[in-house]
């Protein structure tokens, strides 16, 4: 993820994803910049969600679990979640595809702003299942992708087919092994 990230710095309207998106970055104001604050905002909500389930942090360093907690979760609320909303609308793949990503945003939000209010109550084993949920969405970032590449060379789809079922195979599969999770570990 760092490395794909690392393709849009210096900022650039037309690198990696943004030269297929031509049409939204030329004709709406507002997508280039909001497209940069999900990329650059993301890649930090990933590397502070892993600090948040390492148990060697949770038991020695409440300290760095608690500031990386809400560093993650105000990053997500602020800035990630509503800008993959945004740019969700605009997704390729049709109305398929931007009702997933959509969806995907909304949920990311809810769920960390779930975490936040559970914790802010002190109930500690509700605010873990909520900050799962809320990683796993995170980490969609990462299955979307390797979904895409298994896909693609397995079956050789179109790309409007290939966005259509990676918008909803990068985040539901990570929702449920969520859930096995806090079923099992919870």
């Amino acid at each position: 993820m760092l490395q794909i990230t690392l393709r849009y710095i210096p900022f650039g309207s037309d690198v990696a994803f943004l030269q297929i998106k031509q049409t939204e970055v030329s004709s709406i104001k507002s997508y280039l910049p909001i497209f940069y604050v999900h990329v650059y905002s993301a890649i930090f909500v990933l590397l502070a969600g892993i600090t948040q389930f390492n148990s060697t942090i949770l038991a020695k360093y409440k300290r760095v679990h608690k500031v990386s907690g809400y560093f993650y979760s105000g990053v997500v609320i602020l800035l990630a979640a509503p800008s993959g909303i945004f740019i969700g609308c605009f997704a390729n793949g049709g109305l398929i595809a931007k009702v997933s990503f959509v969806l995907l945003g909304v949920l990311w939000f809810y769920f960390t702003l779930k975490a936040i209010i559970l914790i802010l109550k002190g109930d500690v084993i509700d605010h873990k299942k909520y900050m799962w949920r809320s990683f796993a969405l995170a980490c969609s970032a990462i299955t979307l992708r390797l979904w895409k590449v298994i896909l693609v060379y397995l079956f050789h789809p179109a790309p409007m087919d290939v966005y259509q079922i990676i918008a909803w195979l990068g985040w539901i599969p990570n929702l449920l092994i969520a859930e096995w999770l806090i079923k099992r570990k919870i």
